[in-house]
């Protein structure tokens, strides 16, 4: 599993024990639930631990007192479609310091985008068969909560539409403009307020983010997609393809 973005604040104080976290567990299968609840609550960082059967039980929950961050399945009642997306999303406008790490159990590339759509910051895209390391698991908990990102390794190859193997980082082939303007992209701006924040034309911007797409060997389909696969390379910090 890779950890990807900042949040290297919130790891230093889990590690030294010094902050704990309160968490919303979502999740329909009562089994796994119980198995994920039982391994937060055995370690030291983890606060507080409570649990939701569905979408509208996990809204209750945060209404009444916001955690740190929720752990939802990506599909549970009331229609098993996309109700962690869905939460995910809601969150962003209602709660928007709670991060949200969504579990699923298959790489879906297009779930994945619809997640990181309205950006990366404060999300996570895990596959159920890693939670059962804890570590990895708080530790992608910290990240999201401290506003970085967690993502299974998975999930970027999928996106990248390669098979897990790379010699050295695509990122290496960026400018120190197009670097730039990836990160900016990281952060959820539009391509206005990147030429606002660089002081460049959006036609410049658009030119950047081409050369960004095809320097970064990102297969040609929606422009939605390639941005947010090049956000999750940026975040893993190229090692993108790397299988763990």
């Amino acid at each position: 599993m890779r950890l990807c973005g900042d949040g290297t604040g919130a790891r230093r104080a889990y590690h030294g024990e010094v902050a704990s976290l309160r968490v919303v567990l979502a999740e329909d299968s009562a089994l796994f639930r119980e198995g994920v609840r039982a391994l937060l609550d055995s370690h030291p960082a983890i606060a507080d631990v409570r649990e939701a059967a569905s979408l509208p039980q996990v809204l209750e929950l945060i209404g009444a007192d916001a955690p740190d961050v929720v752990i939802t399945d990506i599909r549970m009642p009331p229609n098993h479609r996309d109700e962690g997306i869905q939460l995910a999303a809601m969150l962003r406008d209602t709660h928007p310091s709670v991060g949200v790490v969504v579990l699923s159990q298959y790489a879906d590339a297009e779930l994945a985008v619809a997640l990181m759509n309205a950006g990366s910051g404060g999300r996570g895209y895990l596959l159920k068969e890693r939670v059962s390391d804890v570590e990895h698991l708080v530790a992608a908990l910290f990240d999201v909560v401290a506003g970085g990102s967690a993502i299974d390794s998975e999930i970027i190859d999928e996106l990248m539409g390669r098979d897990g193997r790379t010699a050295s980082s695509p990122l290496e082939r960026l400018t120190p403009r197009e670097s730039e303007v990836l990160a900016l992209i990281a952060t959820g701006a539009s391509n206005n307020a990147i030429a606002k924040t660089l002081v460049v034309t959006p036609r410049a911007v658009e030119k950047h983010i081409n050369s960004i797409f095809a320097k970064l060997d990102l297969p040609v389909g929606d422009d939605t997609h390639r941005r947010v696969a090049a956000v999750l390379l940026h975040l893993s910090g190229g090692a993108g393809t790397m299988s763990a």
